[in-house]
């Protein structure tokens, strides 16, 4: 694994001009696209509760997705490592933000991944390896909110 300072460059191009720009909180819309490279173009807005698009991605969809991203990668290294065979594995992930007239923040995201590992496989260590991958995970390294890890583990004899 490479060690060091890695860079991540992105681009956000706001598309909510509906021809008066920002002339009233109304006016404008919040679409935007994200972009980094060649890859795919990912459509973002704001939560609908804030006027957005609920057909595309808003950022707080995007942060509980970081963090279940981040989480299932050192989860499924951690197991590789082990000798812990994944087949499967799916994290139905949720995040719950305050919302305040002051100040509006993250409370907490709980991660929910339902994993499905090799017969015979070890179900204690394959569990104990969700919070090595907590506290290994980078983007829960750099929140000021608890990620809370409830994970199913079973067998694909079970």
């Amino acid at each position: 694994m490479a060690h060091g300072e890695h860079k991540y460059a992105v681009s956000v191009q706001w598309t909510g001009n509906r021809g008066s720009g920002t002339a009233g909180y109304r006016e404008y819309g919040r679409d935007h696209i994200i972009a980094s490279g060649n890859k795919p173009d990912i459509p973002g807005s704001s939560d609908p509760a804030f006027l957005g698009d609920a057909k595309r991605w808003n950022p707080e969809e995007l942060l509980v997705a970081s963090a279940s991203a981040c989480h299932k990668l050192w989860y499924l290294h951690l197991c590789s490592d082990a000798g812990v065979v994944v087949l499967s594995y799916r994290d139905n992930a949720e995040g719950t933000m305050l919302d305040s007239p002051e100040q509006g923040r993250f409370s907490q995201i709980v991660l929910r991944p339902q994993v499905v590992i090799h017969a015979g496989g070890d179900l204690e260590l394959a569990k104990h390896l969700h919070h090595v991958a907590h506290e290994k995970c980078y983007i829960a390294n750099s929140v000021n909110f608890p990620i809370v890890c409830e994970p199913e583990i079973s067998t694909d004899g079970a």
